[in-house]
């Protein structure tokens, strides 16, 4: 052992009772200046000299060894060099540097002491000690000057440097501290240290103070919990309302936060938002996340109890975000207190980690993000083999039991070729709360039948042949495009279903996410093929399918990326023929994530298709279902899409997990009516 780290940690303190186990960003003293000792390059060991079992207790936590200090080494006049002196005797120790570390300084930089190491190593100095920089002017209480001359005020940029003794820590040789008793021999050099990490702390006010600066101070972490609970305005928003003529609420959120809780929740983390308002746009946006939220709180600290006790968390390791005064119940609650930026200055002091991104421009997602990094990478085993009816991850979100609904606006061919028209439809799919939008994509020479190809049909556009008018509905590489970039604005997913193998090849240079098997292409095995080698995920519908047949596609599609859509191809569909039944038989025969492709009219059976365990639900979208083209009729207008979307969200709540317990809400009725008799 070359270098050793001795932190001298008692637990008698005259300005701040214990004050080696107070919290700083959350973190006990102590356990910062161990972890800035473990994490110095050129330190090798770690000691805390202590006469206090918590303090023992908490160092051996942090990852130091231990040694037990005697009563007469521990009371206030005993010096730091006795401290030293005897951790190297107890340990039988002979380094050739010892590092003392002091627990008064909260923000040590494990460079700074590895500087300071290396001064001694490198035979530049026989002791270092750390100081900050300063060009301040020192008066006498009778007004002389100590290290200026009065007469003479020379500019700062004029006088060298003087360096303030901060305490943090000391570096010197072995033999000399053995030889001289003190840690200032020899040549004596000092360590220069910033601002920012030079605060001692002697007194309750020091303590108020990096508690405060702890947040600003303190390189980002990753946050290591098992629930994120955030407050709304303020967290998701920028606090801000909009209003407009008819009193209805807008607020303004950022969709990177969307993408931040999907990678919590796929990681396993819980997420709840709360919220004192009673407010649509909450409800609205937490659908929108995929999450639960509890409104109206008039007590959020004890809802939030009642909550971790139901889901059986430990608050130690629960992250709440706040921004304002009544944050600071629930706040005080939780292992880690979370602020924004420009959350009340009390709300700041109180937070373990204060974001640098403020509510409404990317907090909720810098916080996700640094709760992610925290969870351990899935083994390898397990990323190549996916559970039965595991989810499939299609871009940035997961399909499948356990996950949010996927909902796929189908535009399919209602653009009627027009780009305008399906960039509304786009818009339509996006604030609804859809995740995806669906076109349909054939080489018309192709897919039209030889006999239909002369028929002469009459269009918006005038008298055609049908493939003319096929030609003219179809997109090519401009407007779609035109759609990915529209898509990519309104945060939307986009892609076709190819109904030959022109058209993946077309749809694999525009780089889509996955491709979607349409109902008529089931037994159109060259197609499948074709699709199974890009090596994207697919989504199989299967109208108008027998399981026999079904069963030759799924061959060649395989089910690593599978999901599998139960449909009937009957426009508009009749209730007696929908047969919802038949998720649980494609679940139970494929082992796959199924969802529903529905075609009737109102929304009825598409919500009961997700009680029944339906991972994605695709319906076809229009502006108005009396437009000229064959799929409008089946379609959804704007208000039918929302409210589907809507009841989707709510049903995923309301579905809950199937464990029996007592919710908060039931705890004054329960208290006010339940009679117990033996």
């Amino acid at each position: 052992m070359r270098v050793l780290a001795v932190v001298p940690a008692r637990g008698g303190s005259a300005g701040v009772p214990l004050k080696n186990l107070a919290l700083v960003g959350g973190v006990p003293l102590v356990t910062r200046a161990v972890r800035a000792c473990l994490r110095a390059e050129l330190i090798d060991q770690v000691v805390v000299s202590t006469d206090h079992d918590g303090i023992a207790a908490t160092a051996r936590e942090a990852g130091a060894m231990v040694v037990e200090r005697p009563a007469e080494l521990s009371g206030a006049t005993a010096s730091s060099e006795s401290a030293l002196l005897h951790a190297l005797d107890a340990l039988g120790a002979d380094p050739e540097v010892v590092v003392l570390v002091q627990c008064t300084s909260a923000f040590i930089d494990p460079a700074d002491l590895s500087a300071a190491v290396r001064k001694v190593l490198d035979g530049e100095a026989d002791s270092v000690v750390s100081g900050l920089p300063t060009h301040e002017f020192l008066w006498t209480a009778g007004g002389a000057g100590v290290n200026h001359d009065p007469a003479v005020r020379p500019r700062r940029q004029d006088r060298e440097p003087e360096f303030r003794e901060n305490g943090a820590f000391y570096v010197m040789r072995t033999s000399g501290l053995r030889e001289h008793g003190h840690r200032f021999f020899g040549a004596v050099a000092v360590q220069p240290v910033p601002a920012q990490h030079a605060i001692e702390i002697d007194n309750p006010e020091d303590l108020e103070l990096v508690r405060a600066l702890a947040p600003f101070v303190d390189a980002p972490e990753p946050i290591d919990v098992d629930a994120v609970i955030t407050d709304f305005d303020g967290v998701h928003t920028d606090d801000r309302a909009y209003v407009d003529s008819e009193g209805r609420e807008m607020v303004l959120v950022s969709r990177s936060d969307g993408m931040g809780v999907s990678l919590l929740r796929r990681s396993g983390v819980k997420v709840l938002v709360m919220s004192t308002e009673q407010n649509p746009v909450v409800a609205a946006r937490a659908r929108k996340l995929g999450v639960p939220v509890l409104q109206g709180l008039a007590d959020k600290r004890t809802v939030l109890r009642d909550w971790l006790t139901i889901e059986g968390l430990d608050p130690a390791r629960v992250a709440y975000v706040g921004n304002d005064v009544n944050d600071l119940g629930p706040m005080g609650e939780v292992g880690w207190p979370v602020a924004t930026p420009d959350a009340h200055p009390r709300v700041r002091a109180a937070a373990r980690v204060v974001l640098t991104r403020p509510g409404g421009d990317g907090a909720v997602r810098e916080l996700c993000d640094r709760v992610v990094a925290a969870r351990p990478e899935p083994p390898a085993a397990a990323s190549r083999t996916r559970p039965r009816l595991g989810p499939v991850a299609i871009g940035d979100v997961r399909v499948g039991d356990g996950e949010p609904v996927y909902v796929i606006g189908e535009i399919g061919i209602n653009h009627n070729g027009d780009v305008e028209l399906a960039r509304r439809l786009i818009d339509v799919a996006a604030e609804a709360g859809c995740q995806a939008v669906k076109f349909q994509k054939r080489t018309p020479a192709i897919c039209v039948p030889e006999e239909q190809k002369g028929q002469i049909r009459q269009t918006p556009w005038g008298e055609m042949t049908y493939l003319e008018y096929k030609e003219r509905t179809e997109f090519g590489r401009e407007e779609y495009a035109q759609i990915a970039e529209h898509c990519r604005e309104r945060g939307l997913h986009w892609f076709a279903s190819p109904w030959d193998v022109p058209s993946v090849e077309f749809l694999e240079d525009m780089d889509v996410l996955v491709h979607k098997v349409a109902s008529a292409s089931v037994s159109d095995h060259e197609l499948l093929r074709a699709l199974a080698a890009t090596g994207k995920p697919l989504i199989l519908s299967t109208g108008m399918s027998t399981l026999s047949e079904i069963d030759a596609a799924v061959e060649i599609l395989g089910t690593d990326r599978l999901i599998i859509m139960h449909a009937t191809s009957t426009y508009p569909l009749p209730p007696e023929e929908a047969n919802l039944r038949t998720i649980t038989t494609l679940k139970e025969r494929y082992g796959v994530p199924v969802g529903y492709s529905g075609h009737e009219r109102g929304l009825q059976i598409s919500l009961a298709a997700v009680t029944l365990g339906a991972v994605c639900v695709e319906r076809h979208i229009t502006l108005d279902r009396t437009m000229w083209g064959s799929d409008h009729a089946a379609s959804l207008e704007p208000s039918g899409l929302e409210h589907l979307v809507r009841d989707i969200r709510i049903i995923e709540q309301a579905m809950g997990d199937g464990v029996k317990r007592v919710f908060p809400g039931e705890q004054a009725p329960k208290a006010r009516l339940r009679r117990v008799t033996v």
